[in-house]
């Protein structure tokens, strides 16, 4: 049935959107995804970087992060191909979901928030591993990078989510509500400000120390159990 119509002179007020990364901000991905880096270093014969270094993996296109930690060019689709084959074998469930990330979705949707998932992990990982760890249902939809995904930014990811929710780039927030990105990497913030949106950066993934602060980020949260509370407020 549709809504009852609003009285004359009455607008409806669009949804606040919040866009969410998934490795480093919903989930703590790194095991999964570091354990298949360091497979591919071995596959390809080449040093495995130290643990700091490898843990920088998480979060940005794999194929930005091997030719910056060592991988030739020519062979950075060989090492793409070994990392897969252990993260597709089950790699990508060796992961878990932050203690207190399904009640800070469940209290923004109580507050009338749009959710959307936005993340440069390729969008076929993205999909099952949100609906395993049962994140599908806290949101409104799920949005990643092609399989090839050094053909995409996470700006090109949040234009995909925001072209799906139907709303306009660069945010129009008189016509679509106020939006607001949350993440724990400078990709993050970089990909959303090329949309007009600000990055409410999260400092219990694995940023380097200072990261977000230089990137731009509007704010900083400190614990997942304040997230809700911080994401509102920037939304008024």
């Amino acid at each position: 049935m549709d809504p009852a119509p609003y009285p004359a002179g009455v607008t409806r007020t669009p949804a606040p959107l919040v866009l969410l990364d998934l490795d480093g901000t919903l989930t703590d991905s790194a095991p999964g995804i570091v354990a298949g880096i360091r497979h591919a270093y071995g596959a390809l014969g080449l040093p495995v970087p130290d643990d700091a270094t490898l843990r920088t993996f998480v979060g940005p296109p794999i194929t930005d992060s091997f030719p910056a930690h060592g991988v030739p060019a020519d062979r950075v689709a060989e090492a793409v191909r070994a990392y897969r084959e252990v993260f597709a074998a089950g790699g990508m469930y060796d992961n878990r979901v932050f203690d207190g990330v399904p009640e800070a979705l469940r209290e923004l949707r109580a507050a009338g928030c749009t959710l959307a998932v936005a993340t440069s992990k390729p969008e076929v990982y993205a999909r099952p591993i949100c609906d395993r760890f049962r994140l599908t249902a806290l949101v409104d939809g799920v949005f990643g990078a092609p399989l090839d995904e050094g053909t995409s930014t996470k700006a090109d990811v949040i234009a995909k989510a925001l072209a799906a929710l139907g709303r306009h780039s660069p945010v129009d927030a008189a016509a679509d509500g106020p939006a607001i990105m949350v993440g724990d990497r400078e990709h993050d913030v970089h990909g959303a400000a090329e949309h007009g949106i600000g990055c409410l950066g999260v400092t219990w993934g694995y940023a380097a120390p200072g990261e977000l602060e230089a990137a731009g980020a509007v704010a900083l949260v400190d614990d997942v159990a304040d997230l809700a509370t911080a994401v509102l407020a920037r939304l008024k």
